[in-house]
């Protein structure tokens, strides 16, 4: 919208002496694109998510006063540019009686875009002081002045939806994360006997469940209350999330996450054992989610190349896994040990075959790697003697590079491309033969050997 929280095309021009057919139409033309993006800006506000999530949301504190002040706002907004609408049609009328308008439509004409000669009545929809003066039944004003009213009107809407959209956008979705990572060091914690009233770490936790719960249900109702304006910004939602509450949470159980470590560490080595295993089958099944997902590159990439089809996650070592997390649960330590032995073979091999299945699948993508690199190598040897305006040897340079650039690429032909350039450096750089040709492209010529 041009200059931040501003209307696009404002130029604040004074009235002044009639105007000519010239002015006249150069005005209504600016005047035209300028109602063109107002309405534009108008109804991207209308339509910002942070908006359509502040009509539904039930606010409270100060959210909810600023939200009230700006749907008053936005309402004067829609009336200033219906009023400014009107103003422009009238002119357009106007200018359209003739096609050589006389000197009382040029007065009328020059009045109506610089003078003050647009009215709006307020009747009950006019913001507090702060947002747009004392209020009145009605206001005059130039088109000039219009678009200034609403450039501040806009700034101050936008900016508070903005900024209640960026806190929403930001701290939700952080709390959840955090709450759900406390959750799992809460079942920890219970699994190894750190309870409330019976550990220090146990009301810690019990502690930030409820600061986590009462954020969140704050953040949700109150967002500008956790809102930090940036110093001396003048764009809408120039600031950011104030994320010190969270920070806090974030650290304590931090904190205790890392007490809670200490008090597994007394255990017995079968936990350390399975959580290793679980570590392997983890990367096993990454590298299998990588090697998928660089399959499906291969494929929109490399032409004619046969890539090899990649499995499924390990779930009988999954299941097997739960069941000896069972074992261990239940203090079965007879069956616990053979099954943990016969797993951490089984789950180095399936790291091993998910590691091959990646290299396997990116293959075509090193050939391609390995042909620009030669490419480019040849390209950097012929700059150094001197040849790089050769013809020939810029058509095929470029010939192979288009190759090699594009996708799909046939590696098959751009090998070949690559090759031709090789010979062709090859056969320029041989020592002239006073009986050969003398232009180092004739027969029996050797490509290079790398």
């Amino acid at each position: 919208m041009g200059v931040a929280g501003s209307f696009p095309g404002y130029t604040g021009r004074s009235s002044g002496p009639v105007m000519d057919r010239e002015e006249a139409d150069r005005a209504l033309a600016r005047l035209g694109a300028e109602h063109e993006a107002i309405e534009t800006s108008l109804l991207a506000l209308q339509d910002h998510a942070g908006r359509r999530l502040l009509e539904g949301a039930e606010l409270t504190g100060v959210t909810r006063e600023r939200w009230a002040a700006t749907e008053q706002s936005i309402t004067l907004l829609w009336g200033y540019f219906d009023a400014y609408a009107d103003a422009l049609s009238e002119a357009r009328e106007i200018r359209a009686r003739r096609r050589h308008p006389n000197r009382d439509d040029l007065t009328a004409l020059t009045e109506l875009l610089r003078g003050e000669s647009v009215t709006v009545a307020n009747p009950g929809a006019v913001p507090p002081p702060s947002a747009a003066g004392p209020a009145r039944l009605s206001e005059r004003f130039s088109l000039q002045e219009l678009v200034a009213r609403m450039n501040e009107l806009y700034a101050r809407s936008l900016d508070m939806v903005v900024a209640a959209d960026s806190v929403w956008s930001a701290l939700p979705a952080r709390i959840d994360l955090l709450a759900a990572e406390l959750h799992r060091t809460r079942s920890l914690a219970h699994s190894v006997g750190v309870r409330p009233g019976e550990h220090p770490a146990g009301d810690d936790l019990a502690e930030i469940t409820e600061e986590l719960t009462t954020l969140r249900v704050q953040v949700i109702s109150d967002p500008l209350a956790f809102w930090l304006p940036g110093p001396g910004s003048a764009a809408p939602g120039g600031g950011r999330p104030d994320t010190s509450r969270y920070d806090r949470a974030a650290r304590a159980l931090e904190d205790v996450r890392r007490e809670i470590e200490a008090v597994l560490a007394v255990r017995q080595d079968a936990e350390a054992r399975l959580v290793r295993l679980r570590d392997v089958l983890s990367r096993a099944d990454r590298t299998l989610t990588e090697a998928r997902a660089a399959r499906g590159e291969v494929l929109a990439k490399i032409a004619a190349s046969e890539v090899p089809a990649v499995s499924g996650p390990p779930t009988a070592l999954q299941e097997r896994l739960a069941a000896a997390s069972d074992h261990r649960r239940h203090a079965q330590w007879h069956r616990l040990s053979p099954l943990l032995e016969a797993l951490e073979q089984e789950a180095e091999d399936e790291l091993l075959r998910a590691r091959e299945s990646l290299t396997s699948v990116t293959a075509p993508l090193a050939v391609r790697a390995e042909l620009r690199g030669r490419l480019d190598a040849y390209k950097a040897k012929v700059a150094r003697h001197g040849l790089a305006e050769d013809p020939l040897l810029i058509e095929r340079y470029d010939a192979a590079r288009r190759m090699l650039w594009s996708a799909p690429c046939d590696l098959r032909v751009a090998e070949q491309a690559v090759l031709r350039y090789q010979h062709a450096v090859a056969e320029l750089l041989q020592p002239h033969r006073p009986d050969g040709p003398q232009d180092g492209r004739g027969p029996g010529g050797q490509g290079e050997s790398r």
